[in-house]
């Protein structure tokens, strides 16, 4: 069984077990979040397709972490002006386990 569920603007294809980042959610670690944004579930031969959520089906996940990912560096060069800037960027993630998904 698995489900294509979205959050944070991004849609994930998941299944009981998988433990992968999002978008930084504002649960604390070792909490459960519940996403009932589900597009689209498989179970063996039945499917459901939302339109555009499948009503009455939710995916149930327990917060593993909240991370940082690696240093983004942004350079900007303009030769002969003397004009150079440089900036960083680190992304907040949400590590996530999926631990049921209700039909």
């Amino acid at each position: 069984m698995y489900a294509v569920i979205e959050t944070g603007g991004k849609q994930y294809k998941v299944a009981e077990g998988d433990v992968f980042p999002v978008e930084k959610l504002a649960q604390d670690k070792n909490s459960a979040v519940n996403f009932d944004k589900v597009l689209f579930v498989a179970d063996g031969e039945a499917v459901r397709i939302g339109q555009p959520y499948v009503s009455g089906v939710s995916v149930q996940a327990l917060v593993v972490d909240q991370v940082k990912d690696a240093k983004v560096l942004i350079q900007k060069f303009r030769p002969k002006t003397g004009y150079s800037r440089k900036k960083g960027h680190r992304q907040n993630y949400t590590i996530v386990k999926i631990e049921k998904i209700n039909n």
